[in-house]
């Protein structure tokens, strides 16, 4: 029964040993989440840069349409002088 014991004794203190991290891995295990901290705030950052870019496109998009906008809207204007000055002109 003693043997079984100190069987169990040994066994259970071993698995403590190899199963204890030590400072080394902990210090691994750190720097690993710091750099993939410092990956998240550049992913971060680059996503906010696109989301920016984004909106400075979506108002020159907006802003261009507009202007083509009223540059269709004067043309359809001219045509419709011209065409009431050539109306008028056959009229004579």
């Amino acid at each position: 029964m003693k043997q079984i014991i100190k069987s169990v004794v040994v066994v259970f203190a071993f698995s403590l040993l190899t199963a204890c991290a030590t400072n080394s891995d902990i210090e691994k295990l750190q720097s690993e989440v710091n750099g993939l901290d410092s990956s998240v705030k550049q992913a971060s950052a680059d996503a906010n840069s696109a989301q920016t870019a984004s909106a400075d496109a979506a108002a020159k998009s907006a802003a261009a349409e507009a202007s083509a906008n009223r540059a269709a809207q004067l043309s359809q204007d001219t045509n419709d002088k011209l065409n009431k000055r050539f109306k008028k002109s056959m009229m004579k």
